[in-house]
């Protein structure tokens, strides 16, 4: 099992293996022919960037029934799932600061697992989904919540530079039947859920994609948040804990 992730050193920008204290770099991507050099890092000195890169990130709204009924934008459980793109400019790494826009009345936190996926492809099987995942990592799917409803559709109100956290890493082996996700705001536990709850499990989400568009190695699949989605205010701690992936922790904070 490896954990790679992107870093900034001396101004240049690099993958690595995250390895306790170090980071040993790699010369590209891992999932597109990259492969471990001898250069390693302490962590001490490097800037943690997004640990993923993608061409496109989708995402899936509505994955899970209690969170259905929470939910403003549907009162019944979706037929195929809801799928929607964010853009790559969303992207913040872990400990980044989520920025509060001026003039939202509200910014919700969403935990979620997230697809790197490492293997392309177009109108992939079921049978075959495993084996397009490269690995795992965690997102949140930060929502401006008023403008969801007032636009009826989701790009505006989940666009927003800062709005989708991932980190601290992309695993490349997770258990999911032994693996749990928890929010907490501040230390307060928001969030919980197993990923057997799930609607649309990960291999259904990946073929159905996958008939839409082609899906590319590096690209980033969010795959829903469960019930206790809640607003941001300034100086919140969001921390969503994936067992056995390790933690995502930010702080939002207002818009100079």
């Amino acid at each position: 099992m490896n954990r790679f992730v992107r870093y900034r050193w001396q101004g240049g920008e690099y993958w690595g293996a995250h390895e306790g204290q170090e980071v040993r770099r790699w010369n590209g991507a891992p999932y597109d022919g990259g492969v471990s050099t001898e250069r390693v890092h302490s962590i001490r000195d490097i800037e943690w960037l997004s640990p993923v890169a993608p061409s496109k990130i989708l995402a899936v709204g509505l994955n899970y029934a209690p969170h259905v009924a929470e939910s403003a934008s549907a009162d019944t459980i979706p037929e195929e799932p809801v799928i929607f793109l964010m853009p790559p400019t969303a992207l913040l790494p872990p400990g980044g600061t989520i920025v509060l826009p001026k003039g939202i009345d509200r910014v919700d936190y969403e935990g979620e697992l997230g697809i790197v996926i490492g293997r392309g492809g177009r109108n992939i099987r079921r049978e075959d989904a495993s084996s397009h995942i490269f690995g795992w990592t965690i997102v949140n799917d930060v929502t401006a919540r008023n403008l969801q409803k007032k636009d009826k559709q989701w790009t505006r109100a989940k666009g927003f530079d800062t709005f989708c956290p991932v980190g601290p890493w992309v695993q490349t082996e997770l258990d999911l039947s032994a693996s749990s996700l928890v929010t907490r705001l501040n230390g307060d536990l928001r969030q919980q859920t197993t990923f057997d709850q799930m609607i649309f499990d990960v291999s259904f989400l990946i073929v159905f994609m996958s008939r839409v568009m082609t899906l590319h190695p590096g690209d980033l699949i969010s795959t829903g948040t469960p019930a206790g989605i809640g607003p941001l205010t300034a100086g919140d701690r969001v921390t969503i804990a994936i067992e056995g992936l390790g933690a995502l922790e930010n702080v939002a904070e207002m818009e100079p």
